[in-house]
Parts: C-alpha cells; sequence; structure tokens
C-alpha cells in the first residue's frame, strides 16, 4: 500500500489551495468583466467607501498608460475618477483591490451634470496623458528613503531615478515630473555634522557627492548643487511640475538665495562661509520663502529661520494636524485636485524640514495646508515661469518621527492614508488638461 507523509500531504494540498484561489480569482474576473460589458462608465470613488485609495492612483496611472483618458470628479465622492467601462480596467481594479461602481448611461449622464452644474463646488477634470515622472535620488538609494518612491512603488507608478550628472546634462527635458525629498541644496551634507560625521553612511555620502562634483569640474559641493539648481529652476520655468518635500523645500530656495554667496563652513567645503551672508541674501530669486535668515551655525540641526523646529511640535504630538483649505473647484481648480482627500484634518508627521513659519512664505504663494491656531504651514504651491512648485513639508505621512535607519513604513497597512494621498495628487497633476481660466 502507498503511503503519502504528512510533508507531501502538506504541500499538496498548498498547491490545490493556491490553485482554487487562482480559479476563483479568474472567475471573480470573468464575472465583473461581465458586469462591466453592460456598463458605460466605472466610478472609483475616493470617499470613505474605497478600500485601497493609495492604488486608486495607481489605476488611474495605468489607465492614462493604456491610452485612455480619465474623468478626476474634483470634490464629489472625495475626488472620485470616472473611466470608460472595460473589462480590462475591471480586472486591474480587482487585482489591486481597488473598489469601483459600473455606472450606466443615464447615470453617469446625472453624475456628471450633478459635478459640473452651477453653483456646486465640483467639477470635471480631465487627464489625458500618463506623466514621465523622474525622482531627484543619489545612487543606491533604498525606496524607502522617500515617502514619495514609496507611494510610487505601492501605487505601482512607474518612475526614473536621476540625480547630479543626469540634471546637469539636461535630462530634466525628457520628464513631465520631477520629484525631490530629503536632499540638502546648501552643501552642507544635510547638517548631520554634529551627530554622524563618523558614521559610515555619513562618510560615504560626503565622498560620493565630493567624487561627483570633481567628475562635473567644481571644486566644492556647494557649488555642484548650486549648478542643479539653477538647472531645476529653468526646467520649472520652462513648464516643469517640481514636489519636494523635507529638506528639498527649504534648502532649495536657500540654495537660490545665497547663489552667489559662500554659506558653507570649513568643514564642508575647506574654507569659512562669509559670516554676513545673512545681511546679502536675495530674496527676489527664492520660489516661496522670503526675509528669513540662515543658522549659520555648523553644530545646529537646522538650515534656517523658516522650519517650524520639531520640538516644539512634539510635546503636543496628541494635537499635531493640519487642516486643507478648501478651494473653488470651478475657478482654482489646480489647488482643488492636489488637495483632494476623503478627509480635511490631516494628522501632522515631522521632518528635517517639518513645516514653514507662515511669517516667511511669500504673498504670492497658495497656501494649502496649515496647522489651525498657530503660524505654521504644511502644505503650498506656487507658480515659476511656465511651470509650479508644491513643497510638503515633513518626511513620512505614516512614521511620525522617522529616524535614519528606521525600517520601512508598510503602506499595505495604509491604504487609506490621507497624508499619502496629496502625495499622489501631486503625480496625477501634470496630466490634468491644461484648460483657460474663468473670469
Amino acid at each position: 500500500m502507498f503511503v503519502m507523509d504528512t510533508s507531501t500531504l502538506a504541500k499538496n494540498g498548498l498547491s490545490m489551495l493556491k490553485a482554487c484561489k487562482t480559479c476563483f480569482l479568474l472567475a471573480l474576473a470573468m464575472l465583473f468583466s461581465m458586469q462591466a460589458a453592460h456598463a458605460q462608465k466605472i466610478l472609483i470613488p475616493m470617499d470613505l467607501t474605497q478600500t485601497n485609495h493609495l492604488k486608486a492612483y495607481g489605476i488611474a496611472y495605468w489607465a492614462l498608460g493604456q491610452g485612455q483618458k480619465v474623468d478626476w470628479l474634483l470634490n464629489y465622492r472625495g475626488g472620485a475618477f470616472m473611466l470608460d467601462g472595460t473589462a480590462a480596467l475591471t480586472t486591474e481594479c480587482l487585482y489591486r483591490d481597488v473598489s469601483y461602481v459600473p455606472v450606466d448611461g443615464a447615470k453617469a449622464a446625472s453624475i456628471y451634470a450633478e459635478v459640473q452644474a452651477e453653483g456646486s463646488n465640483t467639477e470635471v477634470v480631465v487627464l489625458e496623458k500618463q506623466p514621465r515622472i523622474a525622482v531627484y535620488t543619489p545612487p543606491g538609494s533604498q525606496p524607502w528613503d522617500d515617502a514619495v518612491t514609496m507611494a510610487m512603488e505601492y501605487a505601482q507608478i512607474e518612475y526614473a531615478q536621476i540625480w547630479d550628472e543626469d540634471v546637469l546634462h539636461d535630462s530634466l527635458n525628457n520628464y513631465d515630473w520631477l520629484h525631490l525629498h530629503h536632499e540638502d541644496f546648501t552643501g552642507q551634507y544635510g547638517k548631520f555634522y554634529a551627530s554622524f560625521a563618523n558614521a559610515d553612511w555619513y562618510v560615504a555620502q560626503v565622498t560620493l557627492l565630493e567624487n561627483t562634483a570633481r567628475k562635473m569640474g567644481f571644486a566644492k559641493v556647494s557649488e555642484l548643487k548650486k549648478a542643479v539648481v539653477e538647472k531645476i529652476r529653468q526646467y520649472i520655468a520652462g513648464g516643469g511640475f517640481m514636489f519636494a518635500m523635507c529638506s528639498a523645500t527649504d534648502s532649495f530656495d536657500i540654495a537660490q538665495a545665497a547663489m552667489s554667496l559662500d554659506i558653507v563652513d570649513v568643514m564642508f567645503d575647506g574654507d569659512p562661509a562669509d559670516r554676513a551672508a545673512n545681511s546679502k541674501l536675495d530674496y527676489g530669486r527664492t520660489f516661496a520663502f522670503e526675509d528669513f535668515q540662515l543658522k549659520m551655525d555648523p553644530y545646529e540641526y537646522e538650515y534656517s529661520t523658516i522650519d517650524v523646529v520639531p520640538q516644539n511640535i512634539m510635546a503636543d504630538e496628541a494635537n499635531d494636524y493640519f487642516t486643507l483649505f478648501e478651494f473653488s473647484a470651478k475657478y482654482d481648480p489646480v489647488p482643488t485636485m492636489l488637495t483632494q482627500c476623503h478627509v480635511n484634518v490631516v494628522k501632522g508627521f515631522l521632518g528635517q524640514t517639518t513645516a514653514f513659519h507662515k511669517e516667511y512664505v511669500k504673498n504670492s504663494v497658495v497656501v494649502m495646508g496649515e496647522r489651525e491656531g498657530t503660524d505654521q504651514v504644511k502644505y503650498i504651491h506656487g507658480k515659476h515661469g511656465r511651470g509650479t512648485f508644491t513643497w510638503y513639508g515633513g518626511h513620512d505621512p505614516e512614521d511620525y518621527r522617522h529616524a535614519v535607519g528606521d525600517p520601512p513604513t508598510d503602506l499595505s497597512l495604509h491604504k487609506s492614508s490621507p497624508g499619502y494621498r496629496l502625495i499622489l495628487n501631486n503625480i496625477l497633476f501634470p496630466a490634468a488638461k491644461k484648460k483657460k481660466q474663468k473670469t
């Protein structure tokens, strides 16, 4: 008599379970595909009924890559997406665990009429083309070094990694959207000297930057970064979209204001900084901030007075929330797109640059999120030339005190993160059909 041992039984049982699961998913896909065949449109709600808000952005991005247009219904069910109903779309939603609603022609017409009605703070924005996305990051960086990269990895959104050499060789012209995160554009290596000067990762970072500077013909890292900032500035002026978080926000503007100055001390570039630099800053070159002062002490973990010092917030962590502003969907579609969310109050989070003191924010900048009752601004947007910049304070929306060496955030545990939704709004923003503003 043939006797099968328990390990073989277990393996066979597991194989059968996997096969059953596959068959079940295929059967569901066929069922929903038949359902879609009778639906002229598919509505992807983005309110509290959505099972996976973050992957829903990936569905919109995927559809654009298939040559399909996506209607973004601003302020309707949390910023829902409406697409043509196809079997491929419903199957993709099923596999990514994204909730959707089949909509027949009459219902779709009713929804569009409601969203476009005069007097309603809702609007339809057509997304036309899949954005070409670049993430500015050094070679060898891990996806979890950066919340935006993690968001795109989780949502299955394609992106390319570029760095200083690519920027200086004009590769930005190949992309519609550029993301910058915890970069130090002042050339002070993140001002980590006091805490990490002897750490292996810090030494490796300094070596990489110095070697890159020499390779590109610069005597100092600070001069390399100034050249990179200027290239990015030209990219935005020419119509590019820039999204920055954490220290890439204020350090970018500081580098612009100090373009003709030496603000870097001897341990960073071999010679002392100009001690009168604060009286020579050129705020006319900056995008978002003015009248700030530099923190010239190389041992202080702050670049300038722009940033809200985290210690001033941590003591009140339980009450650290910021509020999103409400904009007119019909008259201000851009900030409306960038603030689409299923909640209007979002949990705060820290970073090397956590938030911006309102007194240093230029009047030309649109404030989209702030901590009520304080002078702390979290989320801003502005224009430069034919392009735009959007800056978001903090490092990781689901890791309140992210520290060097901390493990990555598991976004499968935060499928409906409001803080991450704001990031993904920015990724779809460049795909929007440009139209004349109403007057």
